[in-house]
C-alpha cells in the first residue's frame, strides 16, 4: 500500500526538496511531492542534502548518459515568444540611502517599449518610459531628467544602433545609463562603458553600489522555453530549456505530460503525472552556488484559458541547508546588504 502524503518523512515545505534519481530528480508517483506549506520545520544538516538531494551540474553527468533519449526534451515543439523582461535593482548610494530601480522591456504586435521606474510604491513611484507610438523613442537618443523622494535623477540612452534577437531586450549596440544625485548607479549594454566615460563627471564624484535582485522573462505561446541565465556577476551565461512536452506529441504524453528542465543540455529535474505534481523544488549547484529551481504550473491545469506557469531560480546567499523563505526570515541585520538573486520565468500555455 502507498504511504500518503503525511507518511512520507523525507519531504520537508515550505517547498519540499524531492526524491531523485543519479544523474537528475525524476518524480513518478503523485505521492512523491507535497503541497507547499508554510510552518517551520527543521532542516536536515548540510552535508545530507547535499548527499542525498543535490545534483552537480557538470559535463560528466548529461541525459545521455543517465537515460535514454526519451528523456531528453523534444524538439518538434516550436518555442515560445518572449514579450517582456523585467529587470529589478537596488541601489544605495553614498550617503546610504537605497533605491530600487525596476527595468521594463516589453514588446506587443504594435510597439516596443522600456520603462524605468524608481521605489517600490506605485502610487509614489517615478517612471521614464519610451515607446515606439511616441516621438521620444522614435528619436532614440537622448536624455530626462526627473525627481524623485528628494534625489535628481539623471537617464540617458541611445539606442539607435540596437540590434535585436527574439526578445524586446537590445542584445548589443546601445545603452541606458541612470544617475541618481550624480552617482551612476545603472548602466546597461555594450556601449555605457564608453558612454559612462563622457557623460560621468569625475574630481570625487562617488559610485553607487547595485545589484541585480531579479530577472523576469515572460513567454507566450507553446509551453516549451529557451533563454539564457547567469545566476552571479561573475559567472558564466547558461542555456535554459524548459519543457512540458516530454519526449513525443502522442496521447499519453498529452495526458500525462512530463516536466523537464535542462541546463547547458544536462537534464536536472524530470517530473511525470505533472497534473499531479504541479509545484515543487529541486536544488542544483550552478558555477559553485547552491541554487533553488522551483515550479508551480496548476494554472495550466485548473485554470481557465491558457493559464500560467512560474519557474523560478534563486541563489542562495550562504552555505548551508536552509531553505529561501526561512533563509529569508531568519537573516540578520547585518546581512541586510548582501543580495540575493532570483530568475523567473512566465509562461503562459496557449496550446
Amino acid at each position: 500500500m502507498r504511504r500518503g502524503l503525511s507518511d512520507n518523512k523525507s519531504l520537508s515545505p515550505p517547498f519540499p526538496f524531492l526524491p531523485l534519481h543519479i544523474a537528475a530528480l525524476q518524480i513518478d508517483s503523485p505521492f512523491q511531492i507535497q503541497i507547499p506549506s508554510f510552518f517551520p520545520v527543521k532542516m536536515r544538516d548540510f552535508g545530507s542534502c547535499i548527499n542525498e538531494y543535490a545534483v552537480h551540474i557538470s559535463d560528466s553527468y548529461s541525459c545521455a548518459t543517465h537515460y535514454t533519449n526519451s528523456s531528453c526534451i523534444s524538439t518538434s515543439p516550436i518555442p515560445s515568444v518572449q514579450n517582456a523582461v523585467v529587470c529589478v535593482y537596488r541601489a544605495v548610494l553614498s550617503t546610504g540611502k537605497s533605491i530600487p530601480i525596476r527595468v521594463s522591456w516589453c514588446r506587443t504586435a504594435a510597439s516596443d517599449g522600456l520603462t524605468i521606474t524608481f521605489g517600490d510604491d506605485p502610487s509614489l513611484a517615478a517612471a521614464f518610459k519610451l515607446n515606439a507610438n511616441t516621438r521620444l523613442f522614435r528619436k532614440r537618443k537622448g536624455s530626462k531628467s526627473m525627481e524623485f523622494d528628494r534625489s535628481r535623477v539623471d537617464v540617458f540612452w541611445d539606442l539607435s544602433t540596437a540590434r535585436y534577437c527574439a526578445g524586446p531586450e537590445p542584445a548589443d549596440g546601445y545603452y541606458v545609463l541612470v544617475m541618481i544625485d550624480s552617482e551612476l548607479c545603472l548602466s546597461l549594454g555594450d556601449m555605457a562603458e564608453a558612454a559612462a566615460e563622457r557623460k560621468v563627471k569625475t574630481g570625487g564624484a562617488h559610485a553607487a553600489k547595485c545589484g541585480l535582485v531579479s530577472r523576469q522573462e515572460h513567454f507566450s505561446g507553446n509551453a516549451l522555453y529557451a533563454t539564457k541565465a547567469k545566476f552571479c556577476d561573475a559567472g558564466t551565461t547558461h542555456d535554459v530549456i524548459i519543457s512540458c512536452y516530454g519526449d513525443d506529441e502522442t496521447a499519453a504524453v498529452k495526458h500525462h505530460p512530463i516536466l523537464s528542465v535542462t541546463v547547458d543540455k544536462k537534464l536536472v529535474i524530470r517530473v511525470k503525472r505533472l497534473q499531479w505534481n504541479f509545484r515543487g523544488n529541486h536544488t542544483i549547484f550552478v558555477d559553485g552556488l547552491l541554487v533553488d529551481l522551483m515550479w508551480d504550473v496548476h494554472g495550466w491545469f485548473y485554470n481557465s484559458g491558457p493559464g500560467f506557469a512560474v519557474f523560478m531560480f534563486r541563489t542562495r546567499s550562504g552555505i548551508d541547508s536552509r531553505l529561501w523563505l526561512e533563509e529569508k526570515l531568519q537573516r540578520k541585520k547585518k546581512d541586510e546588504d548582501r543580495v540575493d538573486f532570483s530568475f523567473l520565468i512566465y509562461g503562459s500555455r496557449s496550446t
